[in-house]
């Protein structure tokens, strides 16, 4: 049972942003300090990703591990109430974020995926972005 009432729980829900999180904003952050410059959300590419890299035809994205399923992480866990309702919506954003993945490598952009779990450890992160920018 939900310790708190269905509309907190709705509100507290709708708080939740999907652009400019936290650890997109670590990602950022740490792509500017390394001079790389980079577009946000570009509309014309599949799934709109958080951060493309003309330059690199590169594209990061940061996802959330819960919102995600980001598999075998302490982050990620199917919540215990209203499973009728979570488990449809985070197979859907599995198989969206697949499919945005497949249609981006289509069009010939590498794709960097970063969990919100990794962005925790910055130099293992820069170490990261370094080699995946390195490969262009």
């Amino acid at each position: 049972m939900d310790s708190i009432s269905v509309l907190r729980r709705s509100a507290n829900m709708r708080q939740i942003r999907s652009e400019d999180t936290a650890p997109e904003l670590v990602v950022r952050r740490l792509l500017h300090r390394m001079g790389v410059r980079f577009r946000l959300h570009v509309a014309g590419l599949p799934g709109r990703p958080d951060i493309v890299l003309k330059r690199f035809h590169c594209v990061v994205e940061v996802r959330g591990c819960f919102w995600h399923q980001h598999a075998n992480c302490a982050d990620c866990h199917t919540p215990k109430t209203r499973l009728e309702y979570w488990q449809p919506k985070l197979a859907r954003t599995r198989l969206r974020d697949a499919a945005n993945l497949r249609k981006l490598r289509r069009q010939g952009w590498r794709v960097l995926v970063l969990w919100e779990c990794q962005t925790k450890d910055q130099s293992r992160l820069a170490g990261r972005l370094e080699h995946f920018l390195g490969g262009t």
